[in-house]
């Protein structure tokens, strides 16, 4: 028994070491963090079941190969995203808008810290998939769902959720007075 044992924790060092540093992407363990500063800012990571939220999305790409937060190597076309306090991993139906047009994200990184209303940084296959890649900043509506079995897996391999109808006009006329008002 201490032998297979033994040979158990010899074949998860190796592992660990073939692997190299990136944690495999999975939705377990899910980590809510300690608080912690940026530029003066301190952020408290928390639960947040219910979170919804309007403000803006800027994406980034260049940092391909990079750690992510929760330890997952960054893949500039996945559908991912980086939000400042929801837990690691998380999975947010982000809205455009300006357009309607809606995605499922997984959430497994820490930003965006560039201020100006910026809730949420999409790496370039999510602002891709969402129509946004084009500009820098778009307006959204960030809320947490919890998808299908089958969207978590799609998303974890790095391939889009299934497609969403786009928001109705009169919904997204709310999200957009919403925003206008400086609500979140």
């Amino acid at each position: 028994m201490l032998r297979a044992a033994g040979a158990g924790l010899a074949m998860l060092a190796l592992s660990a070491c073939a692997g190299g540093q990136y944690r495999p992407v999975a939705d377990t363990p899910v980590r809510i963090g300690k608080p912690y500063a940026v530029r003066g800012t301190t952020y408290v990571p928390a639960a947040a079941p219910a979170y919804d939220a309007v403000g803006y999305a800027s994406w980034y790409g260049s940092e391909s190969g990079n750690r992510t937060a929760n330890g997952e190597k960054f893949r500039p076309g996945w559908i991912t995203a980086a939000h400042t306090t929801l837990p690691l991993p998380t999975y947010v139906e982000v809205t455009a808008l300006d357009s309607g047009r809606r995605i499922v994200v997984r959430v497994n990184d820490r930003g965006p810290f560039a201020g100006g209303g910026r809730i949420i940084d999409l790496s370039k296959g999510a602002a891709e998939a969402l129509g946004a890649h084009r500009q820098g900043v778009v307006p959204v509506r960030v809320r947490r769902v919890e998808p299908s079995d089958k969207d978590r897996a799609r998303l974890r391999k790095g391939k889009p959720a299934a497609m969403l109808a786009p928001l109705p006009p009169r919904e997204l006329a709310a999200l957009r007075a919403r925003l206008a008002a400086g609500e979140r």
